[in-house]
């Protein structure tokens, strides 16, 4: 598995092997379907054509799907981070990789985050060499070069952004020169901020408003709202948190609330980026990971404190978990996709919604003082899930309110959980004495040991570890 501090035969010019990449990507509608080449493209051959120089964003955008943070598989964020917090109760073999984040005894060795640390830096390189190449390249018309290099300016910030979540002060790579990468030191993470937010800031106004694929699997101008909407919410930049978020929800061309139980449909229009599966007649990883049939659980069920924080007449309660009964039961899993293998598929995997831009707009606006314009839209989602408006009166309050509704809102989703309560330096007061492993060290995962040594600019390794 490469690291930044391994790809140096992957700085040689860049030889892909885009008869594999094209041929697996021609099954997913989204994207272009090409006819694959007979031998391995350079970096020059690849961006000397939209068709190709579009494939090579493609085979990024499935490995997102398949081994980034935020698959959907049991090895993605959604299922570790909820075992990692409060979500999740895991019932899998000791052996694997699962029980660690459960159990709160992460090493520095651990392999599964060492593999989020590797997969996304390999991502990022992808991203890098496109926009490079884009940069270089004089076949391809201007507006697509804007378009392709936007998304792929949206991916690294996208990226980084996790990254930077889950380890702390990260080294920000924008380009793909393994000698400088090989060495390259942490920063700060106002730095990191500070660049994810210019990175997204040019996607923006490189990107369409229109989505260039109808089934919202590739990002536009909305996309990079709602995730800076989400970065300037963590970076405390509420003013520009709360613009972006508003940016999204008045686009209403676009956007519209759904029922709850078309929300994780593949046509939501609460839908603000999602993958597609990679055939026709599957559907999320999610529902793989996630559903079960009888029990006892092969790999994870909901925590009871989980159920039992859901206030009554909340319809995601009703319609986003179900019950297994039988053989020590009853259990409980998350339900939010309820597809595994249909004839055609019913269900994508969705990154980015609706309902997050009305909480980050919340919390925004609760943060500039503005208490009515929180609690509307606070209420707004509440109402979506069946309940009445929030008693909550008072700041301390109406934030207490907020959380709740996004644990709610977002359980089993991409880390949300965690992320929540890290950035509100509440981690330890909800896990504290619910996890017997937790400790506070445990806010960020252990960088990859093989990396420290490899470069000493990332030392020291995080504490803990």
């Amino acid at each position: 598995m490469k690291t930044i501090q391994s790809i140096k035969a992957m700085a040689r010019p860049l030889m892909i092997s885009w008869a594999m990449v094209l041929t697996t990507l021609c099954s997913c509608e989204e994207y272009v379907s090409v006819d694959p080449p007979t031998s391995q493209l350079t970096s020059q051959a690849v961006f000397s054509d939209k068709r190709t120089a579009t494939a090579a964003l493609m085979d990024v955008y499935a490995k997102l799907r398949e081994s980034s943070v935020v698959t959907g598989r049991t090895s993605g964020l959604s299922a570790l981070m909820g075992l990692y917090t409060d979500e999740l109760v895991f019932y899998g073999d000791a052996q694997h990789f699962g029980a660690g984040y459960y159990n709160n005894n992460l090493l520095g060795s651990d392999v599964q985050s060492a593999a989020w640390w590797a997969n996304s830096y390999n991502q990022i390189y992808a991203a890098n060499a496109i926009i490079e190449g884009l940069g270089r390249s004089e076949m391809i018309q201007q507006a697509d070069k804007d378009l392709l290099t936007g998304e792929a300016l949206f991916i690294r910030a996208f990226l980084h952004f996790y990254l930077e979540n889950l380890y702390g002060n990260i080294p920000y790579i924008t380009a793909t020169d393994y000698t400088a990468n090989a060495v390259v030191p942490r920063m700060p993470s106002a730095q990191v901020y500070t660049r994810i937010i210019a990175d997204l800031q040019a996607a923006h106004d490189l990107l369409p408003a229109e989505y260039p694929a109808a089934d919202r699997t590739r990002v536009n101008k909305a996309a990079a709202s709602a995730l800076l909407a989400r970065v300037c919410l963590y970076a405390g930049d509420y003013a520009q948190a709360g613009d972006a978020a508003s940016a999204v929800l008045n686009n209403t061309a676009l956007f519209s609330d759904e029922p709850l139980a078309d929300v994780f449909l593949k046509g939501s229009r609460t839908t603000i980026w999602q993958f597609s599966p990679m055939a026709e007649g599957t559907n999320s990883y999610e529902g793989q990971s996630f559903i079960f049939a009888a029990g006892p659980p092969p790999f994870a069920a909901l925590r009871p404190s989980l159920l039992e924080s859901f206030e009554t007449g909340d319809h995601r309660r009703s319609l986003w978990v179900k019950e297994v009964a039988g053989n020590g039961g009853p259990w409980y899993h998350s339900y939010k996709y309820k597809q595994r293998f249909t004839d055609s598929s019913t269900e994508y995997s969705v990154v980015i919604r609706l309902a997050e831009m009305y909480l980050i707009r919340s919390e925004a606006r609760l943060e500039q003082g503005d208490l009515i314009g929180a609690l509307e839209d606070l209420n707004h989602v509440r109402a979506t899930a069946g309940l009445t408006n929030t008693p909550a009166a008072t700041p301390t309050q109406i934030l207490a309110a907020i959380l709740n509704e996004r644990r709610a809102e977002f359980f089993t989703e991409h880390g949300h959980r965690f992320f929540d309560l890290k950035r509100r330096g509440l981690l330890g007061q909800a896990l504290g004495g619910s996890k017997p492993g937790w400790q506070p060290t445990d806010a960020l995962l252990p960088l990859p040991e093989n990396d420290l040594r490899l470069n000493p600019n990332l030392l020291p390794q995080n504490q803990g570890y």
